[in-house]
Formats: C-alpha cells, structure tokens, sequence
C-alpha cells in the first residue's frame, strides 16, 4: 500500500493539477520563474480529492495539533479548504488575508474566533513560506497562539524550511515536490528526460533562467 505522500502525489496528477513546462515557464509571486506547477486549488473541483484533502489534512491536525481550538485558513488558497477543515474539526474559523483591506472594516483577520484560541492554519501550498508566514504574523499580532501549520503541498526549498523554523512554526503537508516528481515518473506523467532540467531549476530556483 502507498504512503499518503505518494497517494495524494497520484491523486493530484490524475486531476492534472501538475503542470510541466519548461519552454514556457511559471512566474510564481515571488517573481521566481519555474518549469514546474502545482495548481493545488484544482483539489476543490473533484468531491472525492476534496474529501481526501479535507480529511487528511484533519487527520494531520488531530495527529500533531490535537491542542488546536480553532482554524485560520490563509487567503486565498487556503480559503476553502480551511472551512472544510473546521466544520469536521466543529471548531471556530477565520481566513486571514494578506494585508488589511483598504475600505470597510479594513480587517485582515476575517470572521471571528475567541481570544485566546489556539489556533492551526490551514494553507494549500508552501513555495518560499513568505505568505503563509505572513498569516502567523499577524494571527500573532492579534493576541493569538499558533500552534502549527498543515498544508497539502510544499516544494520543500531550503529557504522555506528556515523560514518555518525561524518562525517557531511546525509545518506539516499531506505531500510533496519528490513525492511528486517519483509517482510522476512511475505513471509516465513526465518523462526522464525532464529530470536534468527539474533538478537543475530545484537547486537553485531563484536564479533558474533568470
């Protein structure tokens, strides 16, 4: 039987969420240029990967944050997901933004859990962490404890593992870039021609191409 890292590396390409393209590279926010892609939202649009997501990623807090009394997920991304998690979980949940909104209440904190909450984030994928750590800031800021992350996907870049341990976050994620990459090997997803190119930009993304 497969782990739950190779499992849900199938499930992700069986749905095509990965995309490989080298002579046409992604631009991620980061402004960092990359051959290879996980559109990780496609989860929401399949019941069965959704369910699969949803329950994983329960079973990952249950498992390393049973202390969590309520969820935040993180904007956009982690939205949906989030709320998934916290009705299974019948915990509080909110959804952070990236900055405060310029009008109206000018939140970036939205919904409302109770002060002093122990709070799990929920976020869908993990490149550089800059983003999702900005959530913790200011979930921090605002009184609570954060108690960890879980998310689906992470790339698993150095840069991203200091962050997260600069912080004082644990993060865990269902599955990732080398769990990925093997099970897309395995199914003839990519081809081993691509690997070179896949390594080289691994290695040091943020200069690949530039």
């Amino acid at each position: 039987m497969e782990n739950l890292k190779k499992a849900f590396a199938g499930k992700l390409l069986g749905i095509k969420a990965i995309k490989l393209q080298p002579n046409d590279p992604f631009t991620w926010a980061s402004g960092w240029k990359s051959p290879f892609y996980c559109d990780n939202r496609k989860t929401l649009s399949y019941h069965d990967v959704r369910s699969f997501v949803k329950l994983e990623l329960v079973h990952a807090i249950l498992a390393n944050f049973p202390e969590a009394t309520a969820v935040a997920g993180v904007a956009t991304g982690a939205i949906a997901q989030g709320a998934l998690v916290a009705e299974e979980l019948a915990l509080p949940y909110a959804y952070v933004r990236p900055k405060p909104k310029d009008h109206g209440m000018k939140n970036q904190i939205e919904g409302e859990i109770p002060q002093g909450s122990k709070v799990v984030v929920v976020e869908d994928l993990i490149s550089t962490g800059g983003s999702s750590l900005k959530a913790v800031v200011a979930l921090r800021e605002a009184g609570f404890e954060v108690v960890g992350m879980v998310a689906s996907y992470t790339y698993g870049f150095p840069i991203a593992e200091q962050a997260f341990k600069d912080a004082n976050v644990k993060l865990v994620t269902l599955t990732d870039y080398q769990n990925v990459v093997e099970k897309a090997m395995e199914i003839g997803y990519i081809k081993e021609e691509d690997i070179p190119m896949l390594d080289e930009w691994r290695k040091d993304p943020e200069n690949w191409k530039k």
